[in-house]
């Protein structure tokens, strides 16, 4: 696995990177842990727009080891180097890092909403779909909202550009599918959810209004 592939898709949270014992020298955050019985030390540094790179150092010989990092080199000792280094990569990936696959400014401010309005965080359900995720009801458990990344053409339209949308729950009897700005549910029941671009064709306010009765709807027992 490689160092792309453990932060791929996933963005940084600052206070986290404190927290995990990293310092800040300039604009960069610095991170030191010794690995086998001290023989070695990782480095990782975290610049303030998030990029990530990590060394290994030799501390014996204070020489940066590489051998790790190229695929066709095996042995005990490089596989045990290799395993300690990619162990804590992925650990700070997932105690200081954040999914940020829905990289559209509505997406942002739907994420945003939800947090604010219900103290809901995105869920990631599936390995095989990264790039699709839940909010549920805490008290039911219930999901009430999926964002996802689509083709436009699944939606009907004339092309394979990619977009982000958002799954919701809806009454049928408001009739609000009109096939142009908002869709039968992908991939879901088409009765009961819907499908809306979060491209600005419909406001952010009039989805807000449709998460928040999805959200009631997810409420009620079937």
């Amino acid at each position: 696995m490689t160092m792309e592939d453990i932060f791929k898709s996933k963005s940084v949270n600052f206070d986290r990177l404190k927290k995990f014992g990293f310092k800040r020298t300039k604009d960069v955050f610095v991170y030191q842990k010794d690995i086998l019985d001290g023989d070695f030390a990782v480095v990782v540094e975290v610049s303030i727009d998030g990029k990530v790179s990590a060394k290994v150092f030799d501390n014996g010989t204070q020489e940066e080891y590489v051998l790790h990092l190229m695929k066709d080199a095996v042995g005990e000792f490089v596989g045990s180097v290799r395993t300690e280094f990619e162990m804590l990569l992925n650990q700070i990936s997932d105690s200081c890092f954040e999914r940020d696959c829905f990289k559209s400014k509505q997406s942002k401010e739907i994420i945003e909403y939800i947090r604010k309005t219900y103290g809901d965080e995105l869920e990631y359900l599936w390995d095989k779909l990264p790039e699709a995720a839940i909010w549920r009801r805490k008290d039911t458990q219930k999901w009430y909202g999926i964002v996802m990344i689509i083709q436009k053409k699944k939606l009907g339209f004339k092309t394979e550009e990619l977009v982000d949308v958002i799954d919701l729950h809806t009454d049928p009897n408001l009739n609000v599918v009109d096939g142009k700005t908002v869709f039968q549910g992908y991939h879901m029941n088409k009765k009961y959810w819907i499908t809306i671009c979060l491209d600005y064709s419909v406001p952010t306010e009039k989805i807000e209004e449709y998460i928040d009765l999805s959200y009631q709807l997810a409420k009620k027992k079937k």
